[in-house]
């Protein structure tokens, strides 16, 4: 397993400025998911239904990446669908692009990646996307029992600084141009300004109306991290029936050494 890991790695080198990841979730409120549910009837009730039309608009994705180009030529494309402990599905991509549409520059990355609140008077839709789907938080000082807090910090490192444009780092994903507009939207009950946007791409999250975070790989650590993330498999759980009353020694070693 380690030497097909080195050899995918290989493989990836020459391609690394053409590298791009996103995460895609299911949006339950969908008219696709609640137009066929029962009067009463929930989405998170129906599993069957919710993967069914998941599964349907990765098909739409994987056409407008692979033959849309929506991002130019692609070289490759893997990606894995992930179950959250609520049972809503998501999907991880790793998109490899050709030597002809690779992102070389803060420029490209532009191209590609959005970190800003359009302007409500031009694209009223997808400001209204961007507040609902793509707002971090609010973590930190507004909120320090958010989910993300690890010991006083956001573990996403929110909210980011302002940043004028957009620029490299090595080891690291770019800094998304998001510039102080003076624009606060109300977010979960406080107001929020550009430094709380995920990274989108404006066309992908304008059609598929959900949570669609885009991010450029520019550095290689930043890929192994990647490909272990989207293969680390389903939490995963063991167990053994034994006799009421009946003492069990536990042998966590042993157990995985035999697999049971």
């Amino acid at each position: 397993m380690r030497h097909r890991y080195l050899d995918s790695m290989a493989l990836l080198q020459p391609e690394l400025a053409g590298l791009i990841s996103f995460t895609i979730t299911c949006n339950l409120n969908w008219p696709e998911i609640k137009e066929c549910l029962q009067p009463g009837e929930e989405a998170h009730n129906r599993p069957d239904l919710v993967t069914h039309v998941f599964k349907a608009k990765l098909s739409v994705l994987h056409d407008k990446i692979m033959k849309g180009r929506i991002f130019g030529e692609v070289v490759s494309l893997v990606y894995v669908i992930e179950f959250q402990k609520r049972g809503f599905p998501h999907a991880h991509f790793l998109v490899i692009l050709a030597e002809s549409s690779k992102l070389n520059t803060p420029e490209a990355y532009d191209r590609i990646v959005c970190a800003e609140l359009p302007e409500k008077d031009k694209d009223p839709y997808l400001f209204n996307l961007v507040v609902k789907h793509m707002m971090h938080g609010p973590c930190g000082a507004l909120k320090p029992d958010n989910v993300c807090m690890r010991e006083g910090k956001c573990k996403s490192h929110y909210p980011k600084e302002f940043a004028a444009q957009t620029s490299h780092r090595n080891g690291r994903y770019p800094i998304y141009r998001s510039r102080d507009t003076g624009v606060e939207v109300q977010v979960r009950g406080q107001l929020l300004d550009t430094c709380w946007i995920v990274p989108y791409n404006p066309t992908l999250l304008a059609e598929f109306d959900c949570h669609f975070n885009v991010e450029i790989c520019c550095d290689i650590r930043v890929v192994k991290y990647l490909y272990k993330y989207v293969y680390k498999g389903h939490d995963k759980v063991a167990f053994r029936i034994a006799p009421e009353g009946e003492r069990q020694d536990n042998n966590e070693i042993q157990t995985f050494q035999r697999a049971r």
